[in-house]
């Protein structure tokens, strides 16, 4: 079980949006081990497409990934998209699959993202809707929602404001309904949920009882879920399209 067959679904809605001509230089912000970024390589196979992430070992595994692949149009860069000099509009289009939430300061990191992008260039990112809105999240918090900045780009007047002060037109948003793959089984999706920080922190902050009910319960909803091809709980995300300003 890994990310990338999490969000499945989800890397199929997102490519459609993206639509990718042959010739055009994609920028992916955020790119894990780069499933997108391969995607995008693909769809531009006479330009090119640069993934970049702040994980050295995703960075590595998307690599190796690119070169089993032979793949000879994309290349990784291990570094912050937030502060990274990237060449003066060097790219038609930036794509981020939950990439872009976690920015310490958005609006100077979409800035740098828009001084990448061409004068008519494009940037096409997915975000999560709200915490109340994820089926996943909710059952994994059993309670209120905690802070996260999982959801930091979930209201749309939030992020419209956000990319009109970083030089972007008023961007569009795009209503997904697509559920979260968890594993093929009840276990799988307990092992693999159980992973998640949300999870560790939540139960780090019981006593040994209560963090014992709270497993069960969480084990219990997982089981719910499960159909006859394993374990889906629904979500909500945004795609946001917006060309530079």
């Amino acid at each position: 079980m890994n990310y990338d067959a999490e969000l499945r679904l989800h890397a199929e809605v997102l490519r459609r949006a993206c639509a990718i001509a042959t010739t055009e230089r994609v920028l992916d912000i955020g790119c894990g081990t780069g499933q997108t970024t391969r995607d995008a390589a693909r769809a531009a196979s006479a330009g090119s497409a640069l993934g970049i992430d702040v994980s050295a070992a995703m960075i590595a595994r998307a690599r190796e990934l690119a070169a089993a692949e032979h793949l000879r149009n994309v290349r990784f860069e291990h570094d912050d998209a937030q502060v990274h000099s990237f060449p003066a509009h060097g790219f038609y289009v930036a794509i981020s699959r939950f990439g872009t939430m976690f920015f310490a300061a958005p609006v100077a990191a979409f800035r740098n993202i828009r001084a990448a992008l061409a004068s008519q260039g494009r940037l096409v990112m997915m975000v999560w809707q709200s915490h109340e809105a994820n089926e996943w999240s909710v059952a994994i918090q059993q309670g209120p929602a905690q802070p996260s900045d999982t959801f930091s780009l979930a209201d749309p007047h939030t992020v419209s404001a956000i990319l009109d002060a970083a030089g972007f037109a008023p961007p569009t948003f795009q209503d997904v309904r697509e559920p979260v793959y968890y594993g093929d089984s009840v276990e799988a999706a307990f092992d693999w949920v159980g992973r998640f920080q949300v999870t560790r922190e939540l139960l780090q902050s019981l006593d040994v009882i209560a963090a014992e009910r709270a497993r069960e319960r969480l084990r219990k909803t997982l089981a719910q879920h499960y159909r006859q091809d394993g374990v889906w709980l629904d979500s909500r995300a945004w795609i946001v399209t917006a060309r530079c300003r």
